[in-house]
């Protein structure tokens, strides 16, 4: 529920599994429903590193927002928190390899979004971890993927459907504690009663289209229960990497 000079309140329920291929968890999320904060992080670095980075990056960012929230900032103030923060956690996983270097090369991709009690939100995106919104039955990605294979599709040199089979699709071209990390996307905007946004790693989008998503978010049924399928659907079809999903409903 919304705080402070509330129009609208909200809802949330999010899930995490392994999948059908990994032997470990590297994903990480953060709800904190009352403060209408939220967030995925994907850990990449094998050996359990990814685990870690995920968590270091969560952590930073989540209580950034959560003290955000809590000192009352403007909406500017708090995405500006947002940016300083997305670098704080680059920093920590800097500082993590260097102390230990076996932990050398995590890193981790990062999409959150806080919502305030007007409607309105700030998002922070590095990676290929993506924010959806569902609205009047339409479903668009709000977050751009910070990929290979999604420059590729902006210079027009690949189709999405192309983008989608080839081989180096998983390949990003940001992560936090893998580059400098200076330029995260930062956006703003405005929800509405009804809206439905989806903030999931790519071991969802990577196994299911948008239209399977959509499909899904459609289903008159619990958000818990929608979390659950969204999961199932991307075990069915593979499982090959771990599966994170967090749904808000906006009313």
């Amino acid at each position: 529920m919304g705080r402070g000079a509330v129009t609208v309140s909200w809802e949330v329920a999010g899930a995490s599994d392994v999948g059908r291929v990994r032997k470990g968890n590297e994903d990480s999320f953060f709800v904190d429903e009352g403060r209408g904060v939220f967030l995925v992080a994907d850990g990449m670095g094998g050996h359990a590193a990814g685990e870690i980075a995920s968590a270091l990056a969560a952590e930073v960012v989540g209580g950034a927002l959560v003290r955000g929230v809590d000192d009352e900032l403007e909406p500017e103030l708090l995405a500006e928190s947002l940016r300083r923060s997305l670098h704080a956690a680059h920093e920590a996983i800097i500082a993590h390899t260097q102390q230990d270097p076996s932990t050398d090369g995590m890193g981790t991709t990062l999409t959150a979004v806080v919502v305030l009690g007007d409607g309105t939100y700030r998002m922070g995106h590095v990676g290929d971890s993506r924010m959806y919104l569902m609205r009047n039955g339409e479903l668009r990605q709000v977050s751009h993927d910070h990929t290979w294979v999604q420059r590729e599709v902006d210079e027009g040199r690949l189709t999405e459907q192309g983008a989608r089979r080839h081989r180096l699709s998983h390949i990003l071209t940001r992560a936090l504690g893998a580059d400098a990390a200076d330029k995260p996307d930062i956006g703003a905007g405005r929800f509405v009663p009804g809206d439905l946004v989806l903030l999931c790693s790519d071991g969802l989008t990577g196994m299911i289209t948008d239209k399977v998503i959509a499909s899904i978010l459609k289903e008159d049924a619990p958000l818990p229960d929608l979390v659950a399928r969204l999961i199932a659907e991307a075990n069915a079809r593979g499982g090959r990497d771990n599966i994170t999903a967090v749904l808000v409903k906006i009313s």
